[in-house]
């Protein structure tokens, strides 16, 4: 029968106690779902005190939350972990409100037009136009509208997307010297030209060449406003193909322009299209262009080349001027649409660039 020892003078070691669980605020370290709880806090203090200082409106009531949230997750960080993590989880927060500031304007813009516009939106509306309508009746389409918006960006994109897409190449793959620096700086000079000055312009070589208001000269100011969206995003999707691609073709005796076109352009050409989906949405909405040089038209114009149209935004902008109930609820409804139409186009283009995109599997 053996007897336990222990060795005088030497005491025992006390057992370590388990580690805290990860998450716990004794292992100081804030639970996941911290900064909802102060979400929370900081949305029913913010709330609270915008009621008490008899305050209204929702945005200060969002941002003096936004605020107390910021405040009340860095105190509360700094109290149970440290200042170093209290500067990063600042550092989050901070994001995530930005983005929340940045969404909800949005989301609340694209519920008031879809809250909106569907309730004059139907089959009638969409195919009727305004012809022979007072803008107090509650009767009238956005037919003739829809029609003209069409064939003007369809004319404007059938011209700004090779033109466009040339001189990305150019730029690209062959550019250099003073005519590459020269053709950078127009483009970015007419990135920031306002929809006005394009429509000035076309109104001007109107005057002198005696040309009369249509669809075309309309085209022709949108054409004005996609080209540099259409070069600047198509000259960074071939930047982002890479050189071994070009090499290996060429290493094979490939000629540079099949290269070009069989390598490098179906590569990028899920960016491309997007780029020029981009540069349709930045077109889609122009009014000013519209207003100076196609006039307007409350009848059916089928013909671009002769005669005034109507746009969907000019539609807009003619109906919220009439001041009317019913031409209010025809204006929304013309927004939804408008919406609806390039959301469809960038679904398409999503989809060419998918059916295009060079495959990877074997």
């Amino acid at each position: 029968m053996s007897h336990a020892t222990t060795t005088p003078g030497v005491q025992d070691l006390p057992t370590p106690a388990p580690p805290a669980p990860k998450g716990s605020l004794s292992s100081r370290s804030l639970p996941r779902l911290a900064p909802l709880g102060f979400a929370v806090v900081a949305i029913a203090l913010g709330v609270g005190l915008s009621l008490a200082a008899g305050w209204q409106s929702r945005v200060q009531w969002g941002l003096i939350s936004a605020l107390l949230f910021l405040a009340i997750s860095y105190v509360a960080t700094s109290v149970v972990e440290n200042r170093r993590q209290a500067r990063d989880h600042l550092a989050t927060s901070l994001v995530w409100v930005c983005f929340l500031l940045a969404v909800v304007p949005l989301a609340s813009l694209l519920w008031t037009t879809v809250s909106r516009g569907s309730e004059r939106l139907d089959g009638y509306f969409l195919t009727h136009s305004m012809a022979g309508v007072l803008g107090p009746e509650a009767s009238g389409g956005v037919y003739h509208a829809l029609i003209g918006t069409l064939e003007q960006v369809g004319i404007a994109t059938l011209i700004s997307a090779p033109l466009g897409l040339l001189t990305a190449v150019y730029l690209v793959e062959y550019g250099k010297g003073a005519l590459a620096r020269a053709v950078t700086f127009f483009v970015d000079v007419m990135t920031g030209i306002p929809s006005i000055v394009a429509g000035l312009f076309i109104l001007s070589i109107m005057l002198i060449a005696g040309l009369e208001p249509s669809g075309l000269m309309g085209a022709l100011a949108l054409t004005i406003l996609m080209i540099p969206v259409v070069v600047r995003s198509t000259e960074e999707m071939l930047k982002l193909v890479p050189n071994e691609l070009r090499e290996a073709s060429l290493a094979l005796g490939i000629p540079k322009w099949r290269t070009i076109l069989k390598v490098v352009l179906p590569t990028a050409i899920g960016g491309i299209a997007t780029g020029v989906m981009l540069a349709v949405a930045r077109i889609a909405g122009e009014t000013a262009p519209i207003i100076l040089l196609v006039f307007g038209s409350q009848l059916i114009n089928t013909n671009p080349f002769e005669g005034a149209q109507s746009s969907l935004p000019f539609y807009i902008y003619e109906q919220y001027k009439i001041g009317e109930a019913a031409s209010y609820d025809r204006a929304w409804a013309a927004a939804l649409v408008l919406i609806a139409f390039v959301m469809i186009l960038n679904l398409v283009a999503r989809g060419i660039a998918r059916w295009k995109a060079p495959k990877t599997g074997r």
